[in-house]
C-alpha cells in the first residue's frame, strides 16, 4: 500500500524524482481512460429508451443532469456498444458558434503563403521580361495555385467531421450546449436539417477546382465537391446541458430529451462496484456510501467524489479519526 504523504514538507526533499503511486483507473489518459468510462456506465431504464428512441429516429439526445451524473460518459458507452468509433467531442462555451464546430479556415497562414510564394517568384525574373511584368506574372501564378491548395487550411471541425465521415454513423458529444450563444441550438438543427453544409473559402474557387481535399479534426482526407458537404447518414449526437437555460421549443421538438436524476443508494453501488470491482467487498464502503449520501443532502456532491473516497479507502484506514475526517472534508466538497 502506497504512503498516504506522498508531499510532506516537513521531511527532506527527496534525492530523485519520486515515483508516484498508480492512478484511479478513470484517471488514466487517452484511450484507457475513455474505454473505463465506456465500460462502466450504469444506464437506467429511462436512458436505456431514449437512446433507442434517438437511434430509430435519427434525433440528437439532449441530456439534462446536474454535473457529476454521467451526461458525457453516455455517448462512450454507445460509442463502444454500437462499433461507432473514437467518439467526437465539441466542448461548448459561450463564444462558440456553429462555424467552428463545421470547419476552420486559417486565412493568416494562407496569407503568408502566398506572401513567400510571390516573393520566390518576383526574385527570379524570367528572361526577356521587366521586372513589373515578372511581379504580375508572381501574383497570377499563386492565384493559379489557390485552388490547388486551398484545402490544405482548411480542417473541419468536431461537427463537420461527423456529418462528413466515411465510416458513418459517428458519435458526437457536444458538452454543455447550455454555455453556448442563444442562436447556436437553432443553428446547429438547421444545418442537420438540410443534410449538408458549405464551406465559403472552397465554393469561391469551385468553378476553377470543383473537388478539393481538406482534413477531418482526426487528420483523414475528405473530398468536397463545389464547395459543398453533404451527408446522407447523421451521426449519433449526444447534447448534454446542466439545466443552467431553457431551451426554445422549436429546438426541443427536434430533440430527444432525458434527465439524469442523482443516482440512488442502490445505483451508486453498482457504479463503485464497476468502476472498483477488487474493492467491491470492503466493508469500509457501505459507511462511506452512507456519510456520502448524508452529505449530498446538504449540499450538491458528484458521483466521481465517492468514487475517488472509495479508492482512497485503504489509504485512509491506516490515518487517524480525525485524518481520515479530514481527508473526506476535502473529498466532499459541495458543489454548490
Amino acid at each position: 500500500m502506497a504512503t498516504w504523504k506522498i508531499y510532506d514538507p516537513d521531511a527532506k526533499p527527496a534525492k530523485s524524482k519520486v515515483k508516484l503511486p498508480a492512478p484511479p483507473p478513470w484517471r488514466q489518459p487517452g484511450p484507457r481512460r475513455r474505454a473505463v468510462i465506456a465500460s462502466t456506465f450504469r444506464a437506467t431504464d429511462e436512458v436505456r429508451d431514449a437512446v433507442n428512441v434517438a437511434l430509430h429516429l435519427r434525433r440528437p439526445l439532449l441530456i439534462t443532469g446536474k454535473p457529476g451524473t454521467g451526461k458525457s460518459s453516455l455517448v462512450y458507452s454507445v460509442a463502444q456498444q454500437l462499433g461507432l468509433g473514437e467518439v467526437l467531442v465539441w466542448p461548448i462555451n459561450s463564444r462558440s458558434a456553429l462555424q467552428e464546430g463545421l470547419y476552420r479556415y486559417d486565412a493568416l497562414a494562407r496569407l503568408q503563403q502566398i506572401q513567400q510564394q510571390q516573393a520566390r517568384s518576383a526574385a527570379t525574373p524570367t528572361a526577356g521580361l521587366p521586372k513589373q511584368k515578372t511581379a504580375r506574372n508572381a501574383t497570377t501564378a499563386a492565384a493559379a495555385n489557390d485552388s490547388d491548395e486551398l484545402g490544405a487550411f482548411v480542417t473541419l471541425g468536431p461537427l463537420g467531421s461527423a456529418l462528413a465521415a466515411a465510416d458513418a454513423p459517428r458519435a458526437l458529444l457536444i458538452d454543455e450546449i447550455d454555455k453556448s450563444d442563444i442562436d447556436l441550438p437553432n443553428d446547429l438543427l438547421g444545418v442537420l436539417d438540410t443534410g449538408s453544409f458549405s464551406i465559403a473559402e472552397l465554393q469561391r474557387v469551385a468553378a476553377r477546382q470543383p473537388e478539393v481535399a481538406v482534413r477531418s479534426i482526426e487528420g483523414t482526407p475528405v473530398t468536397v465537391h463545389k464547395g459543398v458537404v453533404s451527408f446522407s447518414e447523421y451521426p449519433f449526437i449526444v447534447m448534454t446541458s446542466n439545466g443552467e437555460r431553457d431551451f426554445p421549443a422549436p429546438f426541443l421538438r427536434r430533440c430527444v430529451q432525458c434527465t439524469l436524476p442523482d443516482p440512488d443508494e442502490t445505483q451508486l453501488a453498482s457504479i463503485v462496484r464497476a468502476h472498483l470491482p477488487a474493492m467491491a467487498s470492503d466493508p469500509q464502503m457501505q459507511g462511506l456510501l452512507n456519510e456520502f449520501l448524508s452529505r449530498r443532502e446538504q449540499g450538491a456532491l458528484a458521483t466521481d467524489q465517492l468514487l475517488n473516497a472509495q479508492y482512497l479507502s485503504p489509504q485512509r484506514q491506516a490515518l487517524s479519526k480525525e485524518e481520515q475526517d479530514r481527508i473526506l472534508d476535502v473529498l466532499f466538497k459541495s458543489l454548490d
